[in-house]
C-alpha cells in the first residue's frame, strides 16, 4: 500500500489529486521546480554524476530559487547571505549526463531565523535523490545568524508543506481487476 500524507495509507484516489495540484495552483504547499545541468566535469570514473557534485546541483538549484527568483519578486535580501547548516542526502540512483536534471524544492519548516528546504531529483521522471537542508540567513557584514523579515517569510510561506514523500510523486499504481 502507497502511503499518503494523510498518513493513512490509502492510495491517493484522482479526486484528491485534483484537490492537491488545485491547492498547488492557488500556492498553497507549491513547489518551485527548476532543471539543473550535469557537466562532463561532475562524472566519476564510473561516469555518473559523483556524490559530492550532486550537492552542487542542490546548490545551483537552490540558487535558482532562493537567489533569482525570490529577486524577480523583490526579495533580495536572501541573496546578501545564506548559509547551509546540515544537509542531508539520500541516493536512489545514478545520475548519468544524457538526461536533463530536474530538482523540485519546498520548504516542511519555516522558522524565525532558518529553513528547512527538501529536495526531489529526478532524472525522466524516475526519482534519483531526495535531500533536505537547514538553511540560515546571514548578517553580511557581521555574519551572524539574523531573522527574516516580512517579505522574505511571504515569500517562502508558499513554499511551506509537509515533508514530501517520494511515493506520493509517483502515478497512481493501476487498479488491480
Amino acid at each position: 500500500m502507497r502511503q499518503t500524507r494523510d498518513g493513512v495509507g490509502r492510495p491517493r484516489s484522482l479526486p484528491d489529486r485534483k484537490r492537491l495540484l488545485a491547492k498547488q495552483e492557488r500556492g498553497v504547499s507549491r513547489r518551485y521546480v527548476t532543471q539543473v545541468r550535469v557537466r562532463w566535469s561532475d562524472l566519476d570514473a564510473f561516469r555518473h554524476v559523483n556524490n559530492a557534485k550532486t550537492v552542487t546541483l542542490l546548490e545551483e538549484a537552490r540558487v535558482d530559487w532562493l537567489f533569482a527568483e525570490a529577486a524577480r519578486h523583490g526579495v533580495e535580501r536572501l541573496t546578501q547571505g545564506i548559509v547551509v547548516a546540515r544537509l542531508e542526502i539520500d541516493y536512489k540512483r545514478p545520475i548519468g549526463m544524457d538526461l536533463p536534471v530536474t530538482v523540485s524544492m519546498g520548504l516542511t519548516k519555516l522558522g524565525q531565523a532558518s529553513m528547512t528546504v527538501d529536495y526531489i531529483v529526478s532524472v525522466a521522471g524516475t526519482i534519483a535523490a531526495t535531500a533536505l537542508s537547514v538553511l540560515v540567513p546571514v548578517d553580511p557584514v557581521t555574519f551572524k545568524p539574523r531573522r527574516l523579515d516580512d517579505r522574505e517569510r511571504a515569500f517562502l510561506h508558499q513554499y511551506l508543506h509537509a515533508p514530501a514523500q517520494p511515493m506520493d510523486l509517483l502515478p497512481p499504481e493501476p487498479a488491480v481487476s
